[in-house]
């Protein structure tokens, strides 16, 4: 029986899992971001740079809101948290609900079934090794029957540069990291270009997903629509469409037909079902770091391999980043804690500080400026003084 209701404490009383994704400002938010970002000349995407602060300082008092509640009317539920930007979300909601919120993304499952299908092995039988924050992690290694066959991907021109990534970052610097970056990773180090890019696209993401999603709705509400057909048509344009001004500036060409199906609602309902049935599996999720990474706190929430049963996810033991991305890892989590602290304190000095501690916002002055930009555009960001 499936039961509707608009009061969210109804709809939190005795659940066992709680699926929560929002957006707080609706698209329209996202393009202002966006907007903002991009006429201080710098990069607007919802979860990365000036853009993923400002959609933290929006959404971040929601969500603490939302766990509060599922903390007081459903202790025992597990939260699984889709919305972004999923890492600093996370831990937000995890300073109230513990190690019973896990976040989710698709962007690593991408990157890791890419990568085995390359190199001709089952997605469902490597073993990847990933490790970062969200939309900030490195694959280091893919292990096949025991045996890592990323350095036969690196050192094979050809081989490396047939998929997504390899044509994204060009094989040369992928050989030179010695590892395969999470395409968010194209923002941190190509930012000229994306910026460029951004700035002289037609529309923002934001503005076209606005635009798109207006238009489906008038077109689901046609007599005679099929609202399934509208759907598939919908989403395919949008998975098509993803991150497009970074492929053209990397002249990678359109996505793979393989890439365009999605993956978060089976990343989640894999999980729902590992916790639920105690089908113990290995997933990469968005988790506190307990001892994972030396660098970081064990409050901390990064993006890493877990191993899934009955009693939730716990990390696996990873090899320490390299010391470059030791130091992208520390910088932006550093940034996050900024949010945080913004967020719970109302103090517009520390949203200043949070934007001028990104590694992609390159001035002080700029950080101010957006501070007060987004005040401007954005109600809900009223609470900052």
């Amino acid at each position: 029986m499936v039961t509707a209701t608009t009061d969210l404490d109804e709809a939190l009383r005795g659940a066992d899992f709680i699926f929560s994704a929002i957006r707080v400002g609706g698209l329209e938010g996202r393009a202002n971001d966006e907007r903002v970002a991009l006429a201080e000349g710098v990069l607007g995407q919802e979860t990365v740079g000036a853009g993923g602060i400002a959609y933290g300082l929006r959404t971040v008092p929601v969500a603490v809101d939302i766990a509060r509640r599922v903390a007081r009317l459903a202790p025992d539920a597990w939260v699984i948290n889709f919305t972004n930007p999923a890492g600093l979300v996370t831990e937000a909601m995890s300073r109230h609900l513990g190690d019973r919120v896990i976040g989710i993304c698709d962007s690593p499952v991408g990157l890791g079934r890419r990568i085995a299908r390359v190199l001709g092995a089952d997605p469902r039988e490597a073993w990847i090794d990933y490790v970062g924050l969200n939309h900030l992690g490195w694959v280091r290694g893919l292990r096949v029957a025991g045996r890592d066959e990323l350095p036969r991907l690196l050192a094979d021109p050809e081989l490396l540069g047939s998929f997504e990534e390899g044509k994204l970052f060009g094989v040369d610097w992928l050989q030179a990291l010695g590892a395969i970056p999470n395409e968010y990773l194209h923002y941190y180090y190509f930012n000229r270009e994306a910026v460029r890019a951004y700035q002289q696209a037609e529309k923002t993401r934001g503005a076209f997903l606005h635009d798109q999603q207006a238009r489906f709705y008038d077109e689901v509400g046609a007599p005679g629509a099929k609202a399934l057909d509208v759907w598939d048509r919908t989403r395919a344009e949008r998975e098509a469409t993803y991150m497009s001004e970074n492929r053209e500036t990397a002249g990678a060409g359109e996505r793979d037909a393989d890439d365009l199906s999605g993956g978060y609602e089976k990343v989640a309902l894999a999980l729902m079902r590992a916790i639920a049935r105690d089908e113990r599996t290995t997933l990469i999720l968005n988790v506190r770091n307990q001892s994972t990474l030396a660098v970081l706190d064990n409050d901390a929430v990064i993006e890493v391999p877990c191993l899934v049963d009955a009693n939730g996810a716990h990390p696996v033991t990873v090899a320490p980043l390299p010391d470059h991305a030791t130091g992208l890892v520390c910088a932006v989590k550093a940034v996050e804690r900024e949010v945080l602290a913004a967020a719970g304190s109302g103090s517009r000095e520390t949203a200043v500080k949070a934007f001028a501690l990104h590694p992609l916002v390159d001035s002080v002055n700029v950080a101010r400026r957006l501070v007060e930009g987004y005040r401007e555009v954005h109600p809900g960001l009223a609470y900052l003084r």
